[in-house]
């Protein structure tokens, strides 16, 4: 049953930067750290559907599924964490936890789960190589360039969309490898079935097969009750393996199987099951070596490399960095509510002679700081430069009424920071931060190349918001 009730048992900046996408949603949106919180919250909202962290000051997520455990009416309760294990999967499911999450969080899985407990998950209504925030046309995704290395791959995804021949789409990292995966599902005859996406490098091997291929009641500790997997999910429509190069050698043999037989087995099962589903491949190491240091099934890279498209990175392609730019300026400028802006001849000039080593979503995140922080004057360097000795470079914000740090991720999430005011730098500074760390799965030394700022910088910022208790690890 669909719920549009969501409490978050977490600490506030792990929700802020969803936060707003639900509000718009339409979802009614908690936030608490105790459990007496969320007792009030579902005693108050009625059932809905509950995300906890394992673990907060003085709170255990046991103590909730314990509450739970006797009332039927009580919310399906899911646990979310950073760093994730099979072991603890195990105990929490059989504790009765609905499901187990590793983080980031993003608004799609949200919606599929909110849907209801067999909810597929739904194409997001964003684009990342176009803008996450660009609502898609009924024609799939919209891509921004123009290039002739992106319009040839473009032109032959276009060719390859209607077959149901597996793709497999390389890339480094921050290309769009997933959009285009959706643009392949979205111009294809499926196009009305299931777009289901599962990223093979953030679950371990036990849970993975599982997730793909779904359990039989009884198959492993915690497995209280059959389970779909994936490939059923997806049956009439499109499966994507993300980062597949990081699945298991094991694994491997039981995805040919289902490639060569469009077969598959549950976990614990006996009966072999028939799929209709057209498999997408994405990965950003080069599969071919791989092979040859006998990381990768040779025969799984064959039937996987039916149709390769390699994307182009972003310092590849000429002047579609600007075009990507100005897309990006716009689209926050509309998403904050702010005043026009313009880039400057000095911002231009940085940006054509950047590497991009984070590529197109790099690019998003740099020019959504640069909006923020401009805040309607032209945007210059000084606004992608965010190291230590930039900070009284922002003249416009010395006398800014800084907000009570302990407050400032609650006043985020309740503003939804569409407000339109000016938002204090040091608000401002610990956002971007944070999304920094969630576009990069909490690794701090991409964080910090993707933010331009030096690891130790962002350390220091990280040890003061704990001591503010603003962030946890």
């Amino acid at each position: 049953m669909a719920t549009r009730r969501i409490l978050f048992l977490a600490p506030a900046q792990s929700v802020t930067g969803i936060y707003p996408q639900l509000r718009d949603a339409g979802y009614e949106v908690g936030i608490a750290e105790t459990l007496k919180g969320a007792s009030a919250f579902v005693r108050q909202s009625g059932p809905g559907l509950v995300f906890s962290r394992p673990s907060l000051p003085g709170y255990r997520v046991e103590d909730l599924l314990a509450v739970g455990a006797d009332d039927p009416e009580f919310p399906r309760v899911i646990v979310i964490t950073e760093k994730g294990n099979a072991e603890d999967a195990s105990r929490y499911l059989t504790l009765g936890a609905h499901d187990y999450w590793i983080e980031p969080l993003t608004f799609e899985r949200i919606a599929a789960a909110a849907k209801g407990p067999q909810a597929s998950m739904p194409a997001p209504p964003y684009s990342t190589l176009g803008g996450r925030k660009a609502q898609w046309p009924a024609g799939g995704p919209h891509i921004v360039g123009r290039h002739p290395s992106i319009q040839r791959v473009l032109a032959l995804a276009r060719q390859v969309a209607r077959s149901k021949a597996t793709v497999l789409i390389a890339g480094e990292s921050g290309t769009g490898k997933e959009l285009f995966a959706r643009c392949l599902h979205a111009w294809s005859d499926r196009a009305g079935g299931p777009f289901v996406a599962v990223n093979c490098a953030a679950l371990p091997e036990h849970l993975l097969e599982s997730e793909l291929f779904g359990h039989e009641k009884g198959a492993f500790t915690g497995a209280i009750s059959r389970k779909m997997g994936k490939f059923e999910l997806a049956n009439g429509g499109s499966i994507l393996l993300d980062e597949i190069s990081e699945m298991d050698l094991a694994l491997q043999a039981k995805l040919l199987r289902v490639l060569q037989e469009s077969e598959i087995d549950r976990v614990g099962g006996t009966e072999t099951l028939r799929v209709d589903v057209r498999i997408l491949a994405t990965t950003n190491r080069d599969l071919e070596e791989w092979v040859k240091e006998g990381k990768f099934r040779q025969d799984l890279f064959f039937r996987l490399n039916v149709i390769p498209l390699r994307l182009p990175a972003l310092r590849e392609r000429g002047e579609d960095v600007l075009e990507l730019t100005r897309f990006f300026v716009d689209l926050y400028i509309k998403e904050y509510k702010l005043a026009p802006t313009v880039l400057s001849e000095e911002a231009v000039a940085w940006i054509r002679g950047h590497d991009w080593p984070g590529n197109v979503r790099e690019l998003q995140n740099l020019m959504e700081r640069a909006v923020l922080l401009a805040n309607g004057r032209a945007i210059t360097p000084r606004h992608f430069l965010m190291d230590a000795g930039d900070w009284p470079l922002f003249e416009e914000y010395e006398d800014a009424t800084l907000p009570n740090p302990a407050q400032a991720d609650q006043t985020a999430a309740s503003q939804g920071m569409a407000t339109g005011a000016v938002i204090p730098l040091h608000e401002m500074e610990r956002i971007m931060i944070m999304k920094g760390l969630e576009a990069t799965s909490g690794n701090r030394t991409q964080a910090a190349e993707l933010l331009g700022i030096s690891v130790r910088t962002l350390r220091n910022k990280l040890n003061e918001y704990k001591e503010m208790g603003i962030f946890t690890e």
